[in-house]
This record gives structure tokens, sequence and C-alpha cells, in this order.
């Protein structure tokens, strides 16, 4: 029931494929004999977009993220609503105004339309810098703690139990070498890595640059201090 379903849908039939029920849990798909070529725009990245708002959130930033679609990002918006950001949203576009230190808050990974499981790790990270003690559950994919051990290298404070995490937040991470364990847990060390004190290495970035594209150039156009060596 992803929007991304929808716009594979949407994009199979703009090629002649005949395929209905994206968004729905049953989806019917009729053979033709072949598919022509296209030109098509593929849909904004949610999941780029909601580690963009939890990085402006975890470094008490203001943001503002174009080529969005608000609606596919809601309950990461509302999540951090109740971290204390403010936002603006528009129609294509998103403003994020971070507070100087979040509050805390608890998650629960559900399918579409409820939070996203890819979002879990890189929301978790933000919080081990945020006030109080967070709950963050996650119900969708086992093992998807794996980054924890690495932002407690960084002086985060995670205690793993089952398929629950609690975070108790911290004033400051401090920077460490560390590895991406996997796409969405490399963009949460890159995100402890903006705000830890010092400098942060983070190994195994083959993980991070398959899921987003130039990371590196986007972050440092926005203010940080990042290097991709090759």
């Amino acid at each position: 029931m992803e929007p991304e379903i929808i716009d594979l849908q949407n994009f199979l039939n703009k090629m002649g494929a005949k395929v209905e029920g994206a968004g729905t849990n049953v989806i019917k798909i009729i053979g033709v004999r072949k598919l022509k070529d296209v030109s098509y725009n593929i849909m904004p990245d949610r999941i780029e977009a909601g580690t963009f708002l939890c990085m402006a959130g975890a470094t008490a930033g203001k943001l503002k993220l174009n080529n969005v679609v608000p609606e596919h990002i809601g309950p990461v918006i509302n999540k951090l609503e109740e971290c204390g950001c403010k936002f603006e949203i528009n129609k294509n576009c998103v403003i994020i105004d971070a507070p100087k230190r979040l509050k805390f808050v608890d998650i629960k990974t559900m399918p579409y339309p409820g939070f996203p499981t890819d979002m879990q790790s890189v929301f978790t990270s933000m919080l081990c810098v945020s006030k109080g003690t967070s709950v963050v559950v996650e119900n969708i994919f086992e093992n998807r703690y794996r980054y924890v051990n690495e932002l407690k290298r960084m002086g985060a404070k995670i205690n793993i139990e089952g398929k629950i995490a609690i975070v108790k937040g911290v004033r400051k991470l401090s920077g460490a070498v560390v590895e991406a364990t996997d796409l969405r847990g490399g963009a949460a060390v890159v995100l402890a890595g903006l705000v830890a004190k010092g400098k942060t290495r983070v190994n195994n970035i083959e993980y991070i640059l398959r899921g987003y594209e130039n990371l590196d150039k986007k972050l440092d156009k926005i203010g940080a201090n990042i290097k991709l060596e090759k």
C-alpha cells in the first residue's frame, strides 16, 4: 500500500501494462505482449526527505525541503512536532524549524500509512540527543537494531529489549570511527556524526551511497563539514 507501489503501477501502465489495485492490499496484473518505452518522472523519495528532517531536528536547524509530497511523510512530521519542531507545509515543500533541544517521544513502526520502518534508525539516532527517555518499537523487521552498537561508541545510551529500544537522551555525542551496518543504519550514524563533538569517520559507506544520492554534497550545501573519501 506504499506510495512507491502506486508510482510503479503508474509507470508500468504508461508503458502499456495492465495493473490495478496499487494502494490497496490486492494488486491485479493482466499480462500484455510487450511494453513501450516512455519518459517518466519518479516520485520524490519520502525516506530521504524524512532523513533530512531528522538531521535538521537533531542539529536545531531550520531547513526548507523542496520536491516533497508532505502527505507521504505525515507520520514523521507528526512525531517531529511532538518533539517540539515547528512546520510550514506547502504543496511541494516543507519547512522545519527545530528547537534548541528536542523532547522525548515514543514511536512504533507500522505498515504504510503508519510510521515507516525505514525511518526507525534515523529517528532513534536523533532521539539520542533529546531530553528524557524515548521508547522505540520495531514491529516490521527483525535485526533492525544492528546500528545501535555504533551509536553507543559515540556515547548514546540505548538498551535493546527484543523489538524495543529504550533511548535515554544525552546532551552530546562524541566523534568516533563507526560502521554503516546497512543503508538506514548508515544514515543514522551520519546524523550522529553531525551532532557529535569532534570528528566522526563512517566506514562501509557503500550502503549509504546506494540509497542516498550525493548525500555529502547536499549536506555540505546546508552547512555540514563533511567529506567523502574515495
